[in-house]
Parts: C-alpha cells; sequence; structure tokens
C-alpha cells in the first residue's frame, strides 16, 4: 500500500562548505519500513543547496569550494544586494548554480546511492546557519 511520511532536518552549519547528512537519511528510510519509493529532499534556504556529491575523497569538496570562489568571487565590484554582507549575492548566485531539491530512489529498503555518493548540504555564506530541510518519502 503506498504511503507518505514527512520529515524536516535541521542542520547547523559553521561557515562555507559541504556538510553530510547521509546517514542521516539512511536512518530514517530505514526507520520507516520502507522498501521501494522516492525519498525527496528540499533545503528551504536561498542561500545554500543541496547536492549528491562524492563522499570519499575530501579532496573532491576542497576543490568544489575553491572553484566555486573563483567562479563567483565576493570581491566583484558589480554586487549590489550585500545587506547581510559581502557574501549575500555571491550565496544566492552560488545557489543558482547548484539545487535546492534531491530525489533518490528506494529499492530493498535501501537509498540507491552509488559506491561514493552521499547527500550533502553545500552552504555558501560564512556565517553560522541553521539550515532546514523538508524530506518526504512516498513509497510501500
Amino acid at each position: 500500500m503506498l504511503r507518505q511520511v514527512l520529515h524536516e532536518i535541521k542542520i547547523s552549519t559553521r561557515d562555507r562548505g559541504l556538510y553530510e547528512f547521509t546517514e542521516e537519511i539512511s536512518a530514517w528510510v530505514s526507520r520507516n519500513g520502507f522498501q521501494t519509493g522516492l525519498v525527496s529532499l528540499h533545503l528551504q534556504h536561498t542561500s545554500a543547496s543541496l547536492l549528491i556529491q562524492e563522499n570519499a575523497d575530501p579532496d573532491v569538496r576542497r576543490d568544489l569550494n575553491k572553484f566555486f570562489e573563483r567562479l563567483v568571487p565576493e570581491d566583484s565590484d558589480y554586487f549590489v544586494h550585500t545587506t547581510e554582507g559581502p557574501d549575500d549575492s555571491t550565496s544566492h548566485i552560488r545557489m543558482v548554480l547548484t539545487r535546492t531539491s534531491e530525489t533518490v530512489p528506494i529499492i530493498d529498503g535501501k537509498m540507491q546511492l552509488g559506491t561514493w555518493q552521499g547527500i550533502f548540504l553545500f552552504e555558501h555564506r560564512r556565517a553560522a546557519h541553521r539550515r532546514k530541510i523538508s524530506v518526504t518519502i512516498i513509497g510501500e
């Protein structure tokens, strides 16, 4: 019988960077007893992102951070929206270049992530934040 379960996750960040929360989602899927279905995640912010990314080698995360620093540098003089600091506009632009939602299938009770894939919050702001993610499972 098809059913749906809703959940909210809060992730505290300290600075820019990637924060993995794969295990938290995986445990929640397991606790709810789903064998097949979809996990849908949606970040409720405009200055951070969700990513499915390499989770084995931390160099990948460092490279991604450095790439975005070069792609959308904070010190550009053409940014007008700096109400919350010099990283205000850049964080919104970085979010637009990534995603705020991800969907992962569930088969045989497990999320179908690849061997080296993890689910990450990608914080684009330098200040600490508490980010909210809506999570929905639809399945059996």
